[in-house]
């Protein structure tokens, strides 16, 4: 599959007909419904692919490239029952934006698909200039009003998140660019 990512969409050139590997499928209309679109491509193709276009998008939105002292945190959370709404919603309405002000670079977040963790699971990836940096960005984030402000009402019925997992990471010398 050729595609480009133009101004956050994607341009599909060419298809591999998911029926017969010979054929393909030419350059699909992105003026037709979302339906036909998807009927004509491999859904589980286009689903595998969400991550790595993730990726790509903040490839060609972030600006500045990553510094060879760049560290990246891979975060697990792991909620108590029923508190993982909650938790995206935090995340979504105030927790990145409060990252960003700290030097926090938000890359990614997922969450599972796999029953035992699905609904109770965020994955995400973050970045920070070095790892001197990471520990500097984290003191100034806890100690924030804003966000012991945020994180105190989003708590009021309980708390959210019961285990957090990290792991600082870099880039071998065989990855893909971000």
């Amino acid at each position: 599959m050729a595609s480009a990512v133009r101004g956050g969409a994607i341009a599909i050139s060419l298809l591999r007909d998911s029926r017969a590997s010979a054929r393909t499928v030419p350059n699909i209309s992105f003026l037709s419904s979302p339906s036909t679109r998807i009927a004509a491509m491999n859904r589980r193709t286009l689903l595998q692919s969400i991550p790595a276009l993730v990726l790509l998008g903040h490839a060609t939105t972030a600006g500045a490239k990553p510094t060879a002292s760049a560290v990246y945190e891979l975060r697990i959370y792991h909620t108590y029952e029923g508190k993982l709404d909650s938790l995206l919603t935090r995340f979504r309405e105030h927790t990145m934006k409060l990252f960003e002000k700290h030097g926090i670079k938000n890359i990614a977040y997922w969450t599972p698909t796999d029953d035992s963790l699905k609904d109770k699971t965020l994955i995400y990836v973050i970045s920070h200039p070095s790892r001197e940096a990471a520990t500097a960005n984290w003191k100034a984030f806890v100690e924030d009003p804003e966000w012991i402000s945020v994180r105190d009402k989003s708590e009021a019925n309980g708390k959210l998140v019961e285990k957090v997992d990290s792991t600082f990471m870099v880039l071998t010398d065989f990855s893909p660019a971000l």
